[in-house]
């Protein structure tokens, strides 16, 4: 496997950012350090996505420069890890090189993989894939540290430089300051009093003014902002409408009320209820009065049988 990048950064710093092991931890994406310091920035935990797969090694990585001149520098790295879940292991042989190019340089990455488990489940197309993915982000946080770091070192550099400088420049520095910020002070009382002057040059005509009205004619009292009317507002959807209470129910709604119930309202109060409501007469009631309904013509018929029999007797005498 073969990768370039190329960054707009000089040789030197990025050499010096890949000669210090816990800069480059912080470089390798997807790296989490082990909290153990004894096993050195470069072991710990190593999660690589690849064609839908997650895998995660638990190993270590070393760095072993290489010889050559600041045109060509180079760094070795060797890892090895062993899945976190699973049996499989993985080993890396990668060779980093800076070339030094027009603008900036140039990242060669020459490298190969080797191992066993889940590794051999990847495409070959997805494994490279990532593997370019991943150098592409090591390059670039490659060049975030190198400027960082020097961006340090230049704000050290001139620390140490107005520490190392001889206290006369540093003197006449603080007086012109000072005279500066006297200058300002003087300037801003002068305004204040200038407007103070002002201030009391507008009250005395009006004063004078209020002194000079006619006899018998009071100056005007100043209105107070409390007693000015507040119009209003324009946005409210409800502002010009007045709402009242009628007294009584409307006739509409007694009429409404009478038409649907067909009855007043007195009799409807007083009226028993009906339907579901209504009081059911109970068995026995009931079988008393139809024996009543049919005994009392029978008493009726007997009485007039009596009277007309009795009638009867009375002419035969």
């Amino acid at each position: 496997m073969e990768h370039e990048v190329f960054v707009p950064v000089p040789v030197q710093a990025l050499r010096r950012t890949l000669g210090d092991p816990a800069r480059v931890a912080r470089c390798v994406p997807g790296l989490q350090q082990d909290a153990d310091a004894s096993v050195g920035p470069l072991a710990g935990r190593l999660k690589i996505r690849a064609g839908g797969h997650t895998i995660t090694y638990r190993g270590a990585l070393r760095l072993t420069p290489l010889t050559g001149g600041d045109a060509a520098y180079g760094v070795s790295v060797a890892g090895e890890g062993a899945e976190a879940r699973g049996d499989g292991s993985a080993k890396l042989a990668l060779t980093v090189r800076l070339t030094a190019r027009d603008g900036g340089t140039a990242i060669v990455f020459a490298g190969t993989v080797s191992g066993d488990g889940r590794l051999l489940d990847l495409d070959p197309e997805a494994a490279l894939s990532t593997a370019h993915r991943l150098l592409d982000r090591f390059a670039q946080q490659l060049v975030t540290e190198s400027l960082a770091e020097d961006g340090d070192e230049a704000a050290g550099h001139e620390r140490e430089g107005a520490g190392d400088g001889p206290g006369e420049p540093v003197a006449g520095t603080e007086a012109v300051v000072a005279a500066e910020e006297q200058a300002v002070g003087e300037a801003v009382e002068q305004a204040i009093e200038e407007a103070a002057e002002e201030a009391d040059t507008s009250r005395a005509d009006a004063a004078a003014g209020a002194g000079e009205a006619p006899a018998g004619k009071e100056p005007p009292d100043e209105a107070s902002v409390f007693d000015t009317p507040v119009p209003p507002s324009g946005l409210d959807p409800v502002a010009g409408i007045e709402f009242t209470v009628p007294d009584g129910p409307p006739a509409e709604a007694a009429h409404a009320r009478r038409t649907m119930i067909g009855r007043s309202a007195e009799e409807v109060d007083h009226a028993p209820p009906r339907g579901r409501y209504a009081p059911v007469p109970s068995p026995d009631s009931s079988g008393a009065g139809a024996t009543l309904r049919w005994v009392a013509p029978a008493a009726a018929l007997a009485l007039a049988s009596a009277v007309v029999v009795g009638r009867a007797l009375r002419r035969r005498r």
